[in-house]
């Protein structure tokens, strides 16, 4: 897998926080980009159910859970 090397800004109390939550848990070298790239994935997340959300907003919740059983029913 390719990495990229990107450079980020914090408040100095986040990142206080974060080190402290990282020391606790007995953090290891690449912690750090971990724990930055799963609170990444995590937000990008939390963004396409908003807006799967939204785009279904116009389907009752019968017709969404039917639609569920026919895309299963197909396998």
């Amino acid at each position: 897998m390719r990495k990229v090397r990107r450079s980020i800004v914090l408040r100095y109390d986040v990142d206080k926080s974060l080190q402290r939550y990282l020391n606790r848990q007995g953090a290891k070298k690449g912690d750090l980009s971990r724990f930055v790239e799963d609170a990444i994935a995590a937000r990008l997340f939390q963004f396409e159910v908003r807006a799967v959300k939204k785009r279904n907003q116009r389907y009752s919740q019968d017709e969404i859970l039917e639609a569920i059983d026919e895309a299963l029913a197909k396998g």
